[in-house]
């Protein structure tokens, strides 16, 4: 039966409680149920949020991806596809691809996120194939291909239209107009005769180098006004198209019939403004949508039989015997038949800690095996809980939307409002009397005038600026969205390894019995552990070595030995000069036992000791460091444990601070990880920790994080690829640059130099950029208030109309590059 609050499969015990309804599959899962399941708020919302899901419709009428209903009932056997589609750029991108997808046959849900430049369709295999659905998606000017097979030059492409059609064509025009057109303008007499065959040939070139910038430049804007008038959305792009051919169409009519009034520089100025506030978006966008490399680089597509055959994995059945050897990645979920290894289940679990696994044992698609090979039992469902993290991440990663989406929805009003007055204005012009150039020439206007280019430089240029000034601060800001949503966090969400901790496995501290020397007790310790491949033993001969380059002794911190029960040491060699040779190492499960000069040596986990003397004090310090969070070590030799070694992860400077920091801002902070509820305590007692939820798989973690986001907004903070998952669920994910590749391509924000203190200048920033950004839409309304009135009077020819967009523009543009900092 899958986990009630993560759907992974349960043990054949489920973990249960009386006080708790379900079964779950860690003991983190139902704790985690315990402390949120009461609120019956956030089930109520949660449940409606289910709701909205299920009912498979966005706002907007296109089916959602939850969606399985078709016209001829349920489908069961309904396949998910993910592409990446080059071209999207707005939300209307997003409508036009999902209705185009939704028309062809056999596709039954599709949901579009220009965010991720992602695509999802839910389709029927049998009616038509991944192929099928990238020709279907690759129609006016959008290409539609594998995630895999994104190509890196978009980027290339969109800068190479901007330089070429602006750098070039575009400022050639304008240096035409500056020597031989506006000086006839203002009464001077031109340097040409315009009326002639110089005027002409002067007049052919204007014209192609602005056909250059309006169709190949302006593309992604005509394309994006193409797909509004096709999906019933008018949006911004629109009426910028609206803008620039109208004054491109009027200025050719005229230049055939011989008049000099030509506004091909307004065609030009419209469609380089609009590029360049784009171009900031692209740059911001394009950080955001990484391929997610790590896990899906690390899903497997090929398996190896018992017999050795390799088979794809698409081709296993449920049952099937596999053969995994030492370093690969087990491809499915089973159980173990053969064999005893462990398994490094970090990339999926987060556990640091390596888990042996023997006959019987459940074993994980995605972990490594680390140090012996095994046959496992394809599971009932032959699937992959790596898979199954993978589409966790592109489903929530790929539903996001950008702060643009404002913008957009604002232009479904604006749009068709400054439409409808430009052309009711041109007609009331004809009505009373005004010749038809007259007419043209103010509706134009009133188009050019309230094209929305201080709209569109508004967010992203603010974004930019924001941008900017969090990476003088050590921060990479990768999603405009974050500007939106993290000036309301109330809730925060810590993971601890790799965040709180710095995630790196050493040697902490070293308590030994009153007989035995540290270093000695390291040494031998060390001897032993080198026949193990396990990362405690790796950590203890790291220190060895350490010390041995650096010529010194254990920098550890010991308590007084005075314990008389201690015995005395039956080796007697120098401790300066001993030098081991262990004979018949034997490496376990949870330890190795090898003879020194004869004598039986054992290290590791305390439960390879149960037949052995432990001293009352070496006993209490094993609790002690297992309350610390750190892993207890125990090192012995003839029959009596000497003394004990502490390894984890050490606590980042100034966790403490930055956990007040959080609190004083009005924060809630919970601790959310996948280590022992032991590694958590140190941080349970702290005042301004208000809830800590330890062993919580990651996609319970995820789960945990959804709730939480159904009734407040919620930020998460964490390294591993396990987090991925949860930091995308979250209304703002967090990364620490030490952290996986999965983690930061999930993340709205990355911390580069891991320090926490930048996490609580994050929000500074991004509160001071959401005002930035409102303050620059205020100043567009109000533009446009006072600028399309005077267009409507005649005031403003289109030239001048140019001119006060274009001034207008500049002062989003000054705006936004002044320091965060001024508003405060």
């Amino acid at each position: 039966m899958p986990c009630s609050l993560c759907d992974l499969p349960t043990p054949e015990d489920p973990v249960t409680d009386p006080d708790v309804d379900g079964e779950f599959c860690c003991r983190g899962c139902l704790e985690v149920t315990r402390s949120l399941g009461g609120l019956e708020e956030l089930e109520a919302a949660a449940e409606d949020a289910d709701a909205v899901v299920a009912a498979g419709t966005d706002p907007g009428g296109v089916p959602g991806a939850a969606g399985r209903e078709s016209a001829t009932g349920t489908i069961d056997d309904l396949e998910t596809t993910y592409l990446h589609v080059d071209g999207m750029h707005c939300a209307t991108c997003e409508r036009f691809l999902e209705l185009t997808a939704a028309n062809a046959e056999g596709v039954e849900v599709a949901t579009a996120s220009y965010a991720t430049d992602t695509v999802r369709v839910d389709h029927d295999p049998d009616r038509i194939d991944p192929d099928g659905l990238k020709r279907t998606l690759s129609t006016a000017g959008y290409e539609a291909t594998d995630r895999a097979d994104r190509s890196p030059h978009g980027d290339d492409i969109d800068v190479v239209r901007f330089l070429v059609g602006g750098g070039l064509f575009g400022m050639m025009t304008m240096l035409w107009y500056v020597l031989f057109l506006y000086p006839t303008y203002f009464g001077y007499e031109p340097l040409v005769d315009l009326g002639g065959v110089t005027g002409l040939y002067l007049f052919a070139q204007i014209w192609v180098f602005s056909s250059v910038v309006l169709f190949y430049t302006g593309f992604p804007i005509l394309r994006g006004a193409y797909v509004s008038l096709r999906s019933g959305r008018p949006n911004m792009d629109l009426l910028i198209s609206l803008a620039a051919v109208s004054s491109y169409g009027y200025s050719t009519l005229a230049m055939l019939l011989g008049r000099t009034d030509l506004y091909f520089d307004v065609t030009i100025a419209v469609i380089l403004v609009v590029t360049a506030g784009g171009q900031y978006e692209t740059r911001i966008k394009r950080r955001a949508t990484g391929l997610l490399s790590e896990l899906t680089a690390a899903v497997e597509d090929t398996a190896r039989l018992a017999s050795g055959e390799e088979v794809a994995v698409a081709d296993i059945e449920p049952g099937a015997r596999l053969r995994v050897l030492p370093g690969e990645r087990i491809p499915l979920d089973g159980t173990v038949i053969e064999g005893t290894a462990a398994v490094d289940e970090a990339l999926v679990t987060g556990e640091s800690i390596p888990d042996t696994k023997r006959p019987g044992d459940e074993v994980r698609g995605g972990t490594i095996v680390a140090d012996a090979p095994i046959v496992m039992a394809v599971g009932d469902e032959a699937s992959s809980t790596l898979d199954r993290l993978v589409e966790l991440l592109w489903d929530v990663q790929s539903s996001r939307s950008g702060v643009q989406r404002l913008v957009d929805r604002l232009a479904t009003v604006f749009v068709p409002l400054v439409v409808a007055i430009a052309v009711v204005v041109g007609l009331l012009r004809l009505a009373t009397g005004s010749s038809p150039t007259a007419a043209a020439l103010i509706a134009l206007s009133v188009l050019i005038v309230s094209c929305p280019c201080a709209f569109g430089l508004a967010t992203p240029l603010a974004v930019a600026s924001g941008i900017r000034q969090a990476a003088e601060r050590g921060i990479v800001i990768v999603s405009d969205a974050l500007f939106e949503e993290a000036t309301s966090i109330e809730t925060i969400v810590v993971d601890k390894t790799g965040t709180l901790t710095d995630g790196q496995m050493r040697v902490i501290d070293v308590e030994t019995a009153a007989t035995v020397p540290t270093d000695r007790l390291l040494r031998r310790a060390t001897a032993l552990e080198r026949a193990s491949p396990h990362p405690i033993a790796r950590a203890i001969v790291e220190n060895a070595d350490d010390l041995r380059s650096d010529g010194g002794r254990v920098d550890a911190t010991s308590i007084s030995r005075t314990d008389s029960a201690d015995s005395a040491d039956p080796v007697d060699a120098d401790a300066e000069s001993e030098r081991f040779t262990v004979s018949d190492p034997t490496v376990h499960d949870r330890g190795v036992v090898g003879s020194i000069d004869g004598v039986e040596h054992r290290v590791g986990h305390p439960s390879l000791f149960d037949d052995w003397t432990i001293p009352d004090r070496l006993d209490s310090v094993t609790t002690a460091v297992r309350t610390r969070g750190n892993v207890p070590v125990l090192v012995g030799w003839d029959g009596v444990v000497r003394g004990i070694i502490a390894v984890g992860d050490d606590v980042r400077d100034g966790w403490e601070s930055f956990v007040s920091d959080l609190h004083d801002r009005d924060m809630e902070v919970v601790l959310l990880t996948g280590d022992s509820v032991e590694s958590a305590a140190r941080f349970e007692d702290h005042p301004h920790v208000d809830r800590v939820f330890a062993g919580v798989p990651p996609a319970a973690k995820a789960e945990t994080v959804s709730r939480l986001a159904a009734t407040r907004s919620v930020a998460m903070v964490g390294d591993g690829s396990n987090d991925a998952p949860a930091l995308a669920a979250a209304t703002v994910g967090i990364a620490v640059a030490s952290g996986t590749d999965l983690a930061l391509e999930a993340a709205d924000a990355i911390v580069m130099d891991d320090r926490l203190a930048a996490i609580p200048e994050l929000f500074e920033v991004t509160t001071g950029t959401n005002r930035r950004i409102k303050t620059n839409l205020a100043w567009a309304l109000v533009y446009n208030a006072v600028a399309i009135p005077l267009a409507v009077a005649g005031l403003l020819n289109p030239l001048l109309a140019a001119i006060a967009m274009g001034s207008s523009s500049l002062l989003v543009v000054a705006n936004s590059s002044r320091s965060i900092l001024d508003d405060r």
